[in-house]
Parts: C-alpha cells; structure tokens; sequence
C-alpha cells in the first residue's frame, strides 16, 4: 500500500496545494502569448486590410488567383479583373493579401 501511494506521487506534508497547479497555470500562460494572441492579432489585421481594400488595388485570393479591383459592391462583393481583362466576382472575405509587389515583377 506504501509503494502505491509512492508511486502516485502524492503531496509532501505541508506542501502548498496551490504549488501543484502553478506548472498548469505556466503551461496556459505559454499557450495564450505564443498560440491565441498572435491569431487574434493576425485576424485584427486582416480584417482592418479588407475594410481598407479599394478600387484599384491588387490583390491575392485565397484560392490563389491573382487580380485588380475592378469594383467594390455594398454587399460585401468585389469584381476583380484578372489578366485576360475577364471579371469575377468575389467575397471581400476571399481576398487573402496585398499582391501589388508579386505583379508588378516582369
């Protein structure tokens, strides 16, 4: 019975019980800087870029097609003119970063 309650590791004696959830708190403060908060901020700024977003600019899709604002709707639509002059029509949301600096490369 003694090797049992060894091997479970059960608290000293006059061990502070708060002592034993210090290393859960240090895993969960870890896990919020370097996990939660850079997403937050990372999906902060994409929607401040979106909001931003207009006629003009060049921009990457999510689905990787590359394009230039043609026209922003109220709707929350985009027509984005791609290279043969065709026009398609996109959600705001679809729009995945700026892509001025990739097209304008030779």
């Amino acid at each position: 019975m003694n090797q049992l309650v060894i091997l479970m590791g059960a608290p000293a004696a006059g061990q502070n019980p708060l002592m034993q959830f210090l290393p859960l708190v240090a895993i969960i403060v870890v896990f919020y800087f370097f996990m939660i908060r850079p997403q937050m901020k990372k999906a902060k700024d994409q929607k401040k870029y979106i909001e931003a977003l207009k006629k003009g600019d060049k921009i990457l899709t999510i689905g990787g097609i590359y394009g230039k604002i043609a026209d922003i709707k109220e709707d929350g639509t985009i027509i984005m003119e791609v290279e043969d002059g065709s026009k398609m029509k996109i959600s705001k949301n679809a729009v995945s970063q700026d892509a001025t600096a990739t097209l304008n490369q030779p």
